[in-house]
């Protein structure tokens, strides 16, 4: 080694050999949970909570009690006072309840099953439904229950003297006197970023306890609210056959729930989900948001700050929902932001309130089809009243956007309804 090569070892820093380090394990990310509040203790009682156990039958129909010979008298814990400030009838008993309905007893008891093993319909003859499945648009089947002429006429009594004296919560806007698709969408122009959930089998999700739950609400008697909530729910009959396409689409009704066609559905669906609304509707305003619901779709709104945080916000909605015993369909959640177009229930908000060209287009290649090959090829559905409700999208597309609904009249126009 000269003595060049020698200094420059000495004086010269060596070379640091690269310390190999494990690499930092990633921080798993917490996902963001609710709080559970403190419930606060209530000085006066909602609904008072009695049953007496008598040896005579107070009243037709009662129960006897499990394991004793005795029947339990479920009239007494009504709160007729809260009734009459509510404007609702007055009834305790099945007998009461017969005489508002203007119906014998005997049938009454009849109409929710009462003679019938495990209280339920054991065929369809014996059912008080008609039933009839329909292919939903994602796929899969729903099955629609529309009353017979005697239950729907209880039905509509129910629903025109109690339920319709029950305002929804503000965000619902389905089924609901003033509010329509329009009144759910109008909240929603002009936002930035669009986030929408759908319920899965809404209607089935929302069961027997729960519409008793509600009737109890209202300052019904356990009594009463039972034999209401057999009125407005439905089972399938006990040999209902199970469908050889999709045989697990008989299996959300099979329990006692809403029955889509009642038309008393509507209404107890929208009262089942209040707390639901009450929730989301708090949960979008701590994130900046406008939230609105029609009827099985759920719809948040915000400006774009709100869709940097929607990676909390998605948790959260689904935590609300599973709590109120309700079911997200994972494959309908979409995000929707406005450098493309936004839709709320088939109405476009992007600058305003405007029909979709999907919509329009569809429409228009309907009543085309009509005025060349006539109305019978193109109604699929059977619907009995086909015309009036072509004439309805019509009006509703006219409300959107006048110009495109008078070129769908003029077509409309030249349809022969006798082909």
């Amino acid at each position: 080694m000269g003595l060049f090569d020698f200094l420059r070892r000495l004086f010269s820093p060596r070379p640091s050999r690269p310390v190999l380090r494990a690499p930092r394990a990633r921080k798993r990310r917490r996902k963001p949970r609710l709080v559970r509040l403190r419930r606060r203790e209530s000085s006066t009682t909602w609904v008072l909570n009695k049953t007496v156990r008598a040896e005579k039958c107070p009243y037709a129909f009662a129960r006897l009690g499990v394991g004793t010979d005795r029947y339990l008298d479920l009239s007494l814990d009504g709160n007729d006072e809260r009734l009459a400030r509510h404007s609702f009838p007055v009834f305790r008993t099945p007998g009461q309840l017969a005489q508002w309905l203007e119906l014998p007893l005997g049938r009454l008891a009849w109409l929710v099953h009462r003679y019938s093993e495990d209280s339920r319909p054991q065929s369809e003859r014996e059912a008080h439904y008609h039933y009839r499945w329909l292919n939903k648009r994602a796929g899969g089947r729903r099955l629609i229950e529309s009353p017979k002429r005697t239950l729907k006429q209880a039905q509509r009594r129910i629903l025109r003297e109690i339920l319709d004296k029950v305002p929804p919560h503000d965000a619902a806007h389905g089924f609901s006197a003033g509010r329509s698709i329009l009144t759910n969408a109008r909240p929603h122009v002009k936002q930035a970023v669009l986030v929408k959930f759908d319920l899965a089998n809404f209607y089935p999700s929302v069961t027997f306890a729960r519409v008793t739950a509600i009737f109890r609400s209202l300052g019904y008697s356990r009594e009463a609210a039972i034999w209401l909530a057999r009125l407005t729910t439905s089972a399938l009959p006990a040999n209902m056959p199970f469908l050889k396409e999709e045989p697990s689409a008989v299996l959300p009704y099979l329990k006692w729930h809403l029955p889509q066609g009642a038309p008393t559905s509507p209404a107890l669906a929208n009262l089942s989900a209040y707390s639901l609304d009450v929730r989301l509707s708090g949960l979008a305003r701590s994130f900046g948001a406008i939230y609105t619901r029609y009827a099985d779709d759920l719809t948040f709104s915000g400006p774009q700050r709100f869709g940097t945080s929607l990676r909390d916000f998605i948790p959260l909605v689904s935590q609300v929902v599973r709590q109120e015993r309700f079911r997200l369909n994972g494959s309908k959640r979409k995000i929707l932001r406005s450098n493309g177009t936004l839709v709320v229930t088939g109405v476009v908000v992007n600058e305003k309130l405007n029909v979709s060209r999907r919509e329009f287009d569809r429409l228009k290649a309907v009543l085309t089809n009509c005025a060349r090959r006539g109305p019978s090829t193109q109604n699929r559905s059977e619907h009995p009243h086909f015309a009036a409700q072509l004439r309805g999208r019509i009006a509703q597309v006219t409300q959107l956007n006048p110009a495109r609904g008078a070129r769908l009249l003029a077509v409309y126009n030249q349809i022969d309804w006798n082909r």
